[in-house]
């Protein structure tokens, strides 16, 4: 008992010497568990809510359309392929819709829109996940041509763009969400190629989306996932490209860079992609049905050890600090 008190009076004592410290602390409890609280409430109506989400072939647009669907609500999962559309048929309900969509085909919208607003009617569609995407062509900048620019932009950028403005009307009836899947790498540039920049439109893109549709009810969310197992970080597809782009360099580039250089970056990227990428996708699709569901959903949400941890409050560090552990992750050029 003696010992109790003589702990307790410690205690009080440092915390009395302590007291701005303790105060802040103090504030910073009560913050967290506010938002936790505030985060923790749900819309309701579910059976009445439909959500649209693009490239549900594979990765999280597929996790994500059975994952509401479970949940409830009305899918209406894009996917690009035939196969893809109905292998997510086969695991789904009936209420789950699909249909194929090409984002980079403003006429394949257009059908995607007639579709999606015969199936929504006059209640308008709840939810827009944009979420379709590629990441090849990557790799260094110079090693790009213009077109190696623009098929990722096409479908990351401009895809998401486009859907979006065709389908702001049905999101205005309904007063909906809009979700939009962006990256670190839109925080970070790592790399040359379209990838980086189209994530950083995608940022730009949906804060201008939100603050021009808040006054419409629509609220806005972007999905900044780390490094995750999918096809966009798929290492064959990756090295195979980046094999097709060291091929047709000139050979005064080549010479350049070194004899190596091609074998110790592929061999840097492998190593980098098998530390970083986590195969627990639902880590993002857990966001993105937060951002969907939650009665006040976030702004952003940074999904995976790696975004919460290392990228993000790095691309807040001094450039020269970025540019360094940038630079030590991948080779360098003879001499």
């Amino acid at each position: 008992m003696v010992l109790t008190d003589n702990l307790m009076t410690y205690l009080v004592e440092v915390m009395l010497s302590h007291l701005a410290l303790t105060c802040a602390l103090l504030l910073a409890s009560v913050a967290a568990i506010c938002r936790f609280i505030r985060e923790s409430y749900r819309v309701g109506g579910f059976g009445q809510k439909h959500v649209f989400i693009t490239g549900c072939d594979s990765g999280f647009g597929n996790l994500l359309a059975r994952q509401l669907d479970g949940k409830g609500l009305h899918v209406l999962a894009a996917c690009l392929s035939e196969e893809g559309a109905a292998d997510l048929a086969a695991v789904t309900s009936s209420r789950l819709k699909t249909l194929l969509l090409d984002v980079t085909d403003s006429e394949s919208i257009r059908r995607g829109f007639q579709f999606v607003s015969r199936e929504v009617g006059e209640r308008g569609l709840w939810g827009l996940v944009n979420n379709a995407g590629r990441s090849i062509p990557i790799g260094p900048t110079e090693w790009m041509k213009l077109e190696d620019f623009t098929k990722v932009l096409d479908v990351n950028l401009i895809g998401v763009i486009d859907v979006t403005l065709r389908f702001l009307p049905l999101l205005k009836k309904a007063q909906g969400r809009v979700v939009n899947v962006a990256s670190v790498l839109g925080r970070l540039s790592l790399i040359g190629g379209g990838y980086c920049l189209s994530k950083w439109g995608v940022e730009a893109f949906s804060d201008s989306l939100r603050r021009g549709m808040q006054q419409f009810g629509i609220k806005v969310s972007i999905i900044e996932p780390g490094f995750f197992k999918t096809a966009v970080t798929s290492v064959e597809l990756i090295d195979t490209d980046l094999r097709r782009l060291w091929t047709r360099l000139p050979q005064e580039v080549k010479d350049s860079y070194g004899e190596t250089y091609f074998e110790d970056y592929v061999k840097a990227q492998e190593f980098s992609m098998g530390i970083l990428c986590s195969p627990d996708i639902s880590k993002v699709t857990r966001c993105m049905e937060h951002a969907l569901t939650a009665q006040f959903p976030r702004t952003r949400y940074s999904a995976g050890w790696d975004a919460k941890l290392f990228w993000i409050p790095l691309s807040y560090l001094p450039s020269f600090v970025s540019d360094f552990v940038v630079n030590m992750l991948l080779p360098s050029p003879k001499g």
